[in-house]
């Protein structure tokens, strides 16, 4: 009889639990580990953030715009989520945080809190595991377009926060570093 008296308090702090689990979620993938774990801890505004040193990556599809006008729509789509594959696989491998996909584009930042020699290395393990993915997927599809690529690092102070507008906000990297990337 006990039990029966607390189910309903109970299946409420499931409910909780169970909701704080899927935000957490979605957060985590729709804006990354850390970002998403500081929008929850309420960095909500626009303007919150701080100043961080970190490597900022930020590569690109080459010929990306003449693929997306001669593929169908889904060949397209495929190769460039190939890329995202290399590139952002990559980072995410090597301890980076993608901020975010900017057409056909990547931008992330290896933070450099257990010191900038460490995420510089991180980085640069990054971009040579990117470079090893897109090799192996040029030969594994020879029908298709050779996959090409830039990627610009640099390291520097960002400020790492939201910007935009109240109604819509962007958690991302600014600042000279991230433009110099």
């Amino acid at each position: 009889g006990q039990i029966y008296e607390v189910m309903p308090m109970l299946g409420r702090l499931f409910e909780v639990h169970a909701l704080r689990r899927t935000a957490t979620a979605l957060l985590e993938t729709y804006l990354g580990h850390d970002t998403g774990k500081r929008v929850l801890n309420g960095l909500v505004k626009r303007g919150d953030g701080e100043h961080i040193d970190a490597v900022i990556w930020f590569c690109d599809y080459r010929d990306s715009t003449v693929l997306s006008g001669s593929l169908p729509r889904e060949v397209y789509l495929e190769q460039l989520n190939r890329f995202f594959y290399c590139m952002a696989g990559a980072v995410l491998k090597k301890g980076g945080e993608v901020l975010k996909y900017i057409g056909d584009a990547v931008l992330a930042i290896f933070p450099t809190a257990s010191g900038p020699e460490d995420a510089c290395r991180r980085a640069l393990q990054a971009a040579s595991l990117a470079a090893e993915r897109v090799k192996a997927l040029n030969a594994a599809h020879p029908d298709a377009p050779p996959m090409r690529f830039g990627i610009g690092l640099h390291v520097g102070t960002v400020t790492y926060g939201n910007v935009g507008v109240p109604q819509r906000l962007d958690f991302t990297v600014i600042g000279t570093a991230a433009n110099e990337a």
